[in-house]
């Protein structure tokens, strides 16, 4: 059983442990061993911003302080990077990798390959490296695919499988018809909608109104349109949506399509089969018009009534905010079903633009964020021209 003075010695370590700096910030506990070597990983990343904020300045304002740092010694970040790989589990390794690139401007690091052999992959780095893309190296190339082409393989065996479920039931209800053949009767649905005709005297049912599928169509049922914002804050949307993008493009009842866009509309639908190649056809950062790429995409709509478009963007219009809203309404009007996310990311609700929000809302098209894992239901809700399931946005922040 813990003793109340082993629980406050662990206390005082935890605290320890995140306050850092000289004299224990105030807690009186010295560290040994492992949990030095721990101090000193998250003193190397935290400790220059802590002495930043004591004095002003870059250096320290007592003598106590230590001056630890990563600096921009390629070994001495191999080092740290295998430190923390051993002291902390891959959850927390991925928080700390995505900091000391925020916080210490390594991203031109990444551009080393062994570098990129030593980091844990995750949504968050490929994002860095889509933006470093077109100044990598022929040397780094390759290892920056194999990095993007590990993650985006996680993601598809973690996505897909619920997408096509989720996605291929709503078609399925969506293309029922009252008037099926024998074999392509839904029985279930047919007895509920028949159960006040039930008689009781021959303990059946009478339907007098059939349920049930109609004949899969050799064309896509429905078409889709991913419109994505490829500036530098939607990175880990672009990463998802591209392969959300792909799972659906798998889909034959599905005829997807995939633009990308800052101040210029870039179409990668050609690439939906290999999202690693469609990932590196983005380029993130630059402005944002989306008003331009929503032309484009209303131009490539055949069929209004069967077309979803999805719109994933922070809403921050670089272009005519008017144009933008009355193209949202035309295509609602002709019987598009418009979806907005101002994320697709496990993030929660982002900055994003509240008066464009408002007004797209005011058309018929709520903004929100949205999970990798509820995308499917987001999906299925559109195909099926059903009410968005919209989280609540105070939950999300």
């Amino acid at each position: 059983m813990t003793s109340a003075t082993d629980r406050d010695a662990e206390r005082l370590r935890r605290w320890r442990l995140a306050l850092g700096g000289a004299g224990a910030d105030g807690t009186d506990c010295q560290l040994r061993g492992r949990d030095a070597a721990m101090d000193g990983a998250l003193e190397a990343l935290y400790g220059q911003r802590r002495q930043h904020r004591r004095s002003g300045r870059g250096a320290p304002d007592d003598g106590g302080t230590r001056a630890a740092g990563l600096g921009a010694s390629a070994p001495q970040v191999a080092r740290w990077l295998g430190d923390i790989r051993t002291y902390f589990p891959s959850s927390v390794v991925r928080v700390l990798q995505r900091d000391a690139i925020d916080r210490l401007g390594l991203s031109a690091l990444l551009l080393e390959p062994e570098m990129l052999e030593a980091v844990e992959a995750d949504v968050h780095l490929v994002g860095t490296l889509l933006s470093l893309n077109k100044v990598m190296p022929e040397t780094t190339r390759e290892t920056a695919r194999a990095v993007v082409r590990k993650v985006v393989a996680e993601l598809e065996r973690r996505l897909a499988t619920r997408t096509r479920a989720t996605l291929t039931g709503a078609l399925d209800r969506a293309a029922r018809t009252s008037r099926p053949r024998h074999r392509a009767i839904d029985w279930d649905r047919t007895i509920r909608a028949n159960l006040r005709h039930y008689l009781p005297e021959h303990r059946t049912v009478v339907p007098e109104r059939l349920v049930g599928y109609g004949r899969a169509a050799r064309a896509a049922a429905k078409d889709v349109v991913l419109c994505i914002d490829q500036s530098g804050s939607m990175a880990a949307s672009v990463v998802y949506a591209s392969v959300f993008g792909a799972v659906l493009a798998s889909m034959r009842a599905l005829d997807t399509r995939l633009v990308v866009f800052d101040t210029a509309v870039t179409d990668l639908t050609d690439h939906l089969d290999d999202p690693v190649e469609l990932l590196f056809g983005t380029q993130l950062g630059g402005g944002t018009d989306i008003n331009r790429a929503l032309t484009y995409c209303q131009s490539r709509i055949h069929r209004p009534a069967d077309t979803v478009v999805v719109l994933i963007s922070d809403l921050y219009e670089g272009g005519i905010r008017d144009e933008m809203l009355k193209r949202v309404a035309a295509m609602k009007a002709s019987g598009v079903q418009f979806v907005t996310l101002l994320a697709l990311s496990d993030e929660g609700t982002p900055a994003y633009d509240r008066e464009h929000a408002a007004a797209l809302a005011a058309l018929g098209a709520p903004a929100f964020a949205c999970t990798p894992d509820r995308f499917p239901e987001v999906m299925a809700a559109a195909l099926e021209k059903r009410p968005l399931p919209i989280p609540d946005m105070a939950e999300q922040r």
